[in-house]
């Protein structure tokens, strides 16, 4: 299995069993991922599509959390599908997951309209035009909204959503109001809100959200989500968020 692993690539053990294949230089994974992963409401029986799937992070945690029925990743950039692929083969997870490199916007065409229970998705949180453009040109297509945007994250979530099936998003909490605006225009209601603070003098950096197609308006806030405690050590949530992995 060690041929799976190329130059200036590491294999780091997620203390669940499971592995990650990753860049020693470049996009790494970090909280944000571990938090929608727990964040998600996902049952045995569903069928999960996830929406930009980078390393493969959010997939595989997801498997080792909820065991939904199957999995399909997709990813535009071809070489970091190709090395997520590689790290679902290391972990023995073909039955369970599928890596396509795919641009989302083509996801209701490729893969089918009204099919998948849940989508799950860390889309670029960055609009273009805003900050600083990251001079490596796939960091700029994790990062800012290069290659999507979220309105073509929602279209298409929409598109491929059965009646009733859930959306589950991480994002930046100053883009609420667009999120909010934008779920609801395309018939995706927003059902249930958590903002993530680094610690509880701070202000949230970021939100996790959950929506419904063509779900009733009725949105539920969940308690404040803190990353560090007071003397700047991870909180009791936070080591059982990941405690759960092990």
């Amino acid at each position: 299995m060690e041929d799976l692993l190329k130059l200036n690539e590491t294999l780091d053990d997620l203390q669940n069993g499971y592995y990650i294949i990753q860049k020693k230089e470049g996009f790494r994974f970090g909280v944000d991922a571990v938090l929608l992963s727990d964040f998600a409401a996902l049952k045995k029986t569903d069928n999960v599509l996830e929406m930009g799937t980078g390393t493969g992070i959010i997939s595989i945690l997801l498997h080792a959390k909820k065991n939904p029925k199957k999995i399909t990743a997709i990813e535009i950039q071809e070489d970091m599908a190709e090395m997520a692929h590689r790290s679902i083969i290391y972990n023995k997870l073909e039955d369970y997951i599928t890596v396509l490199p795919m641009d989302l916007k083509d996801a209701p065409k490729k893969l089918g309209k009204g099919v998948f229970n849940a989508v799950v998705t860390n889309p670029p949180y960055m609009k273009l035009g805003c900050g600083i453009i990251n001079p490596s040109e796939k960091q700029a297509i994790s990062r800012f909204e290069v290659g999507c945007s979220l309105e073509d994250v929602l279209d298409s979530s929409y598109e491929v959503l059965m009646p009733g099936g859930k959306l589950f998003m991480v994002h930046r909490a100053d883009r609420l109001v667009d999120i909010i605006f934008n779920m609801r225009m395309r018939k995706i209601e927003p059902k249930r809100i958590r903002f993530v603070h680094s610690s509880i003098n701070k202000k949230p950096h970021l939100l996790l959200i959950e929506g419904m197609k063509g779900g009733r308006p009725e949105l539920k806030f969940m308690e404040p989500l803190y990353i560090y405690d007071e003397n700047g050590d991870y909180t009791q949530e936070i080591h059982n968020i990941y405690g759960r992995m092990k």
